[in-house]
């Protein structure tokens, strides 16, 4: 393997990038070796055998260090998926878990693959057929993209918030638990409750009614780890602070601390709630869960579990 070849591999992979109207953010050697990875296409490799093998985030980068020489931290995998990999799939470039479409979004397991068109026409770089089949891409491409656009918001968790007013979450466990909060604990435990925020793994922000949060005295540190949702209850002045456990993080004295800090303005009092899918990951984190607060279980959702205290549900005062 020759420098030289890596040299003009890389900016090959630029100009095609640039051909197929990538953003000028993406038009740098991290998505092109991002390209090349998910193409296979090493240095001395002719375009005619490249292939769209199944890549995660970390083998990509592995990848680039091995046939490249190319080092990336452990650190800027977040910049390749944030910044590389999420223009690849909304361009129709890549395709986003093509082998489990609903695979949670922040899954370990996550995957792209070269969309097969795609791969087709890249297989053709270096042709006297490039120019030609590039042209009749381009002329399809708005449409291709919009298609695999619609099938993932197909893939998406509906959440209904009020009688006529619904909104997706991306895909997974940990929607699947936020929409049964919303849907069943709420009109159980907190009746007449407002939604106030909502997670989402995909984007932090699914939902977020700020302006009553702040009417209740609590300006969010856009920095603040919010918890998964957020229910206000009128009738009796609380605001409902629920964690979604699928996996971790249930609020235990730690998490307890750090809502009381983010929330310590709140002219509400303040309830906690850890909420589990079923009682047999509840029972992997009872020794965790802090006292004074609420643990719900979806698989049994007219049952709250109370921890300690003179209430069964309600604010304590410090």
């Amino acid at each position: 393997m020759s420098q030289k070849n890596s040299h003009k591999r890389i900016n090959d992979a630029i100009n095609i990038l640039t051909a197929l109207g990538i953003p000028k953010a993406q038009q740098n050697e991290r998505s092109a070796l991002c390209l090349l990875a998910l193409l296979n296409l090493t240095p001395n490799k002719k375009w005619g055998k490249s292939e769209n093998p199944l890549m995660g985030i970390t083998p990509i980068m592995d990848w680039a260090r091995t046939h490249y020489q190319k080092d990336y931290a452990p650190n800027t995998r977040e910049t390749v998926r944030r910044q590389t990999m999420h223009q690849f799939v909304d361009a129709g470039i890549a395709l986003y878990n093509p082998d489990k479409p609903d695979r949670p979004v922040n899954s370990p397991k996550a995957v792209y693959q070269i969309e097969a068109t795609v791969l087709k026409l890249l297989q053709s770089f270096g042709t006297s057929a490039w120019r030609n089949n590039l042209t009749s891409y381009l002329a399809g491409r708005e449409t291709l993209a919009s298609r695999y656009a619609m099938e993932r918001e197909q893939n998406r968790v509906p959440v209904k918030i009020a009688k006529d007013k619904e909104i997706t979450l991306s895909p997974g466990e940990h929607s699947e638990l936020i929409r049964d909060i919303i849907e069943n604990f709420g009109p159980q435990f907190v009746s007449g409750g407002k939604l106030i925020y909502a997670g989402d793994t995909g984007d932090k922000w699914g939902y977020f009614d700020a302006p009553l949060l702040a009417g209740l005295g609590v300006t969010v540190d856009p920095h603040g780890k919010m918890p998964d949702v957020i229910i206000f209850c009128p009738k009796r002045n609380w605001l409902v602070l629920i964690e979604s456990v699928t996996s971790h993080d249930p609020v235990d004295g730690k998490r307890h601390a750090e809502l009381s800090q983010l929330f310590a303005k709140s002219e509400a009092g303040l309830v906690y709630v850890t909420a589990f899918p079923n009682r047999s990951l509840m029972s992997r984190h009872l020794a965790e869960i802090a006292w004074e607060t609420e643990v719900w279980v979806a698989d049994a959702p007219s049952h709250l579990i109370h921890f300690n205290g003179e209430r069964f549900l309600g604010p304590y005062k410090s």
